[in-house]
């Protein structure tokens, strides 16, 4: 792994992953480069390592433990990374669906400012969140579960990051502060966090902040090609998935994204539906769901 030290006339200048390390001393920006290089490439190594030695399935099935352990409060925090379209946000809402939790999050009798007052319930956040959005969603399901989707800008925001290390640690009472001007009487300025929290992201575990990742159980689902294939044929095989297709319509189409996986411009459970779909409403279907796939 080389890194380039770039001068800009008074510091030089290097990126290691999300860090940047810049001084008026090209020796010490060196010196740094090579020990966070040398960190990364210990982490890269284990991260495969650990993908090697459990397979996919496995990891989804830690991942049901460890939101069990959220959902029951044993653990208040969870990280789950790794690509989209593979079941990340379905294995999470199941799993919290099969201890007894509601999902409220487009309950329309929900008011702005109330507060839930039941553990039993969960709440997907997806997409774009300010720090205050943040600080209001965590205010408003102070004694639930609050799963981030798909919801980076809160895993990268510095006001953010500092209310979510508030409401993530795991000694005595979890504070979370607002010290800015306040022009929403119905949030005060700070609050006991009693919940909990489960982050969905496709980012690198190693680009998410420090203080996240240590307070919080982390599982990584990066897979490879042929892992994703595998992923999608355990899924496949549940009467839960496409029950319209008979179970020799999903295999045909696994087969055939199998055989032409390198080609494909993308893998997910999106693309398996798709050629299923395909396989069951036409004859001569191989050529257009190859074309569908790869064009």
């Amino acid at each position: 792994m080389t890194t380039a030290i770039t001068f800009d006339g008074t510091n030089y200048i290097a990126k290691v992953g999300s860090k940047t390390i810049k001084s008026y001393s090209k020796k010490y920006v060196e010196r740094k480069v090579h020990a966070m290089v040398g960190d990364m490439e210990v982490h890269i190594a284990a991260v495969a390592e650990n993908q090697s030695k459990y397979d996919i399935n496995t990891r989804f099935g830690f991942v049901e433990k460890l939101v069990t352990m959220v959902a029951t409060g044993v653990q208040p925090s969870a990280v789950i990374t790794g690509e989209g379209g593979l079941g990340k946000t379905y294995t999470v809402a199941k799993t919290l669906a099969e201890h007894g939790f509601k999902d409220i999050s487009d309950l329309a009798e929900f008011q702005v400012g109330s507060v839930v007052n039941t553990r039993k319930c969960f709440t997907m956040v997806k997409g774009y969140s300010t720090a205050k959005g943040l600080y209001r969603t965590l205010f408003e399901n102070n004694k639930s579960i609050v799963v981030f989707d798909d919801c980076d800008a809160v895993l990268r925001d510095p006001v953010a990051l500092n209310l979510l290390k508030g409401a993530l640690d795991s000694y005595g009472k979890r504070i979370i502060s607002w010290n800015a001007d306040m022009k929403d009487d119905d949030l005060p300025r700070s609050f006991e966090f009693t919940g909990r929290v489960i982050f969905i992201s496709n980012m690198a575990q190693e680009k998410i902040d420090q203080a996240i990742r240590s307070r919080s159980m982390m599982i990584d689902l990066s897979m490879s090609l042929d892992q994703k294939i595998d992923r999608m044929e355990f899924i496949a095989k549940s009467d839960e998935f496409l029950p319209e297709y008979d179970a020799t319509i999903k295999s045909d189409a696994l087969k055939l994204i199998r055989s032409i996986k390198n080609e494909c411009k993308e893998i997910s459970l999106r693309t398996l539906i798709a050629v299923s779909k395909i396989r069951a409403s036409n004859k001569e279907w191989k050529d257009l769901a190859t074309y569908m796939l790869t064009a």
